[in-house]
């Protein structure tokens, strides 16, 4: 995966991804503004709570000739409110509601882990 042009993720001993605030309506963007966007210095970096719920998905079921395993895509609502989309891990199906919380991955940059009750 290439390096993208904003940072994802607060650099702290608990990891956070990074949305960018409207500093007049608080309205979150996710991934962050880059510096070189016009609308950057209208936002601030702030970093979001990393457990949400599943808002909606879907299972992806790819050709048996790519070896690949079927594996779930969806939203998920992070308190701010942020809606964000991405893998989900840890379970054959999620559920809608279900709670997630997002990590950091190598390939994808994030992904969104089942949270155990």
């Amino acid at each position: 995966m290439s390096e993208p042009s904003y940072p994802l993720w607060r650099n702290a001993p608990e990891p956070a991804l990074l949305a960018s605030r409207d500093h007049d309506s608080g309205e979150l963007v996710f991934p962050v503004l880059s510096a070189d966007s016009p609308m950057a210095p209208l936002h601030e970096t702030v970093p979001v709570a990393a457990v949400g719920e599943v808002y909606s998905f879907t299972v992806i079921h790819p050709s048996p000739r790519s070896g690949e395993a079927p594996y779930a895509l969806g939203y998920v609502d992070l308190p701010g409110p942020l809606r964000v989309f991405g893998r989900l891990n840890g379970q054959a199906r999620p559920a809608i509601g279900e709670r997630y919380a997002a990590r950091p991955d190598e390939r994808f940059g994030y992904v969104f882990e089942a949270v155990q009750a």
